[in-house]
């Protein structure tokens, strides 16, 4: 299947899914479920990642700024300014498109060649709305709620720096993450979570929903949805850094 195919493929099974939903009690129940497996799953490895993350960056700049024109405050707003601008919404989301991306992908697709998905649509169910529109819905829900936590522990990571070590002043640092603070940021990192959410799930959701075969092909689709939805990740990247910042 060409690239055109694909992408026709897509956008009909994504006009199936955006359907409205035959029974909402359902639907609200398939989404909380979805919540809890997407979202707060997710919520620790958002913590150790961007923690250390943070951390990091915090030495790195020390340690390869030292440079008497440059402002000791110059640390804390770098750390912040990476965290908020790129690395709370691309990066974090280019991690989870591997775990929750995955997951999507080899739970569709093992319902597909297990032949529940036939049934369900023998059935008379819209079963791209009934699978798909909980998990994108889910996870466009909570990802605000990830890029946001992700922001504080990367900006706590690095305050554990200053405070444990002599390699910053706490005080300066602080100087620095307060210094010309810009709260567009917040928002603009968060309107790209919200999109990049989109795709990782609906992606997932395709490759999943396409499945041919048997185990092997699950996991082949698997590896292409993370694949696939980190590309187009980083180019969605591209055009919205440039479509809200410029």
């Amino acid at each position: 299947m060409n690239a055109i195919e694909k992408v026709g493929s897509y956008s009909m099974l994504m006009y199936r899914t955006f359907a409205i939903p035959d029974r909402w009690s359902m639907f609200f129940r398939s989404y909380s479920k979805e919540l809890k497996k997407q979202g707060l799953d997710s919520f620790a490895i958002v913590l150790i990642i961007s923690g250390f993350i943070g951390a990091v960056i915090t030495i790195q700049m020390v340690l390869n700024t030292s440079n008497p024109l440059l402002p000791d405050y110059a640390t804390g707003l770098a750390v912040r300014d990476t965290l908020l601008l790129e690395f709370s919404s691309s990066i974090m989301c280019l991690i989870l498109a591997g775990k929750v991306g995955s997951n999507i992908a080899s739970e569709i697709g093992t319902m597909r060649i297990t032949e529940q998905i036939d049934a369900l649509d023998i059935m008379g169910v819209n079963s791209a709305n009934y699978l798909i529109l909980p998990k994108i819905i889910a996870f466009m829900s909570i990802i605000p709620c990830l890029v946001v936590f992700s922001m504080f522990f990367g900006i706590l990571g690095g305050y554990g720096i200053a405070y444990f070590t002599d390699v910053i002043t706490v005080d300066k640092y602080v100087y620095g993450i307060q210094f010309m603070f810009v709260p567009y940021y917040v928002t603009y990192s968060i309107i790209k979570g919200v999109v990049f959410a989109f795709i990782i799930a609906s992606v997932a959701s395709y490759y999943g929903y396409s499945v041919k075969g048997g185990a092997l092909e699950v996991g082949k689709a698997s590896t292409d949805a993370v694949v696939n939805s980190s590309i187009i990740i980083l180019l969605f990247n591209v055009m919205l850094t440039q479509l809200l910042l410029a």
